[in-house]
């Protein structure tokens, strides 16, 4: 069983530069990310590769560096301006023994601190659950902890599968709900629109 570490807010970021990416984010934006978030960049690790290590993202040497600078600064998170696989995510965890977080952890992350709306962080909530599902393999994701753990498992269950079906069955309960809210916006779009009632919209990087 794989207990994913806990973290501190002292975060280690990592950029590779990897040619197949044409439109790279670079590492000033995910540093502001990373404060935004509400994390300390005590290091930044940058390096270069022709590709994406299957298993590490980063090259056994890299990895190494990264682990060494961990170490020395007391750091509790390491941050990648990349899309891990969820593989990659866990080998790097294992090796790192604190938490890893990609680029897409991380806006999420962001987005459920800033959202305000009882929509807004149904929608958030739902996408850090999806997230989530991807990276469930052999790991006590503490759902049961949450929910009650004892009576929540079925005949047979092992751990993932009864994680598994806690986060299908909350999945599919947000759906319900955005559904039943989006039904309620369209009575009142029709009901806007009958009285010709003059509407504006707002864009922005959340939404767009």
């Amino acid at each position: 069983m794989f207990d994913r570490p806990s973290s501190n807010e002292r975060a280690v970021l990592v950029h590779i530069d990897l040619p197949a990416e044409k439109d790279q984010e670079d590492i000033s934006e995910l540093k502001e990310l990373a404060s935004t978030a509400g994390a300390e960049t005590c290091a930044v690790v940058t390096g270069s590769r022709r590709a994406p290590d299957a298993r590490f993202f980063v090259g056994k040497g890299k990895l190494e560096e990264i682990k060494l600078i961990v170490e020395a600064e007391e750091a509790g998170l390491v941050l990648f301006n990349h899309a891990l696989s969820p593989s990659q995510e866990r080998n790097i965890e294992k090796e790192l023994c604190v938490r890893v977080v990609d680029r897409t952890g991380l806006i999420l992350d962001i987005f459920a601190q800033r959202a305000q709306t009882h929509v807004g962080k149904l929608q958030v909530e739902l996408a850090q659950l999806r997230h989530l599902s991807t990276r469930l393999i052999r790991g006590w994701t503490h759902l049961e902890r949450q929910k009650g753990g004892i009576g929540m498992r079925g005949p047979g269950e092992t751990q993932l599968e009864t994680d598994r079906r806690l986060l299908s069955n909350r999945i599919r309960l947000i759906k319900q709900r955005l559904a039943k809210v989006e039904k309620q916006r369209e009575q009142g779009r029709g009901a806007r629109k009958r009285s010709e009632t003059f509407s504006v919209s707002l864009v922005g990087y959340t939404n767009a």
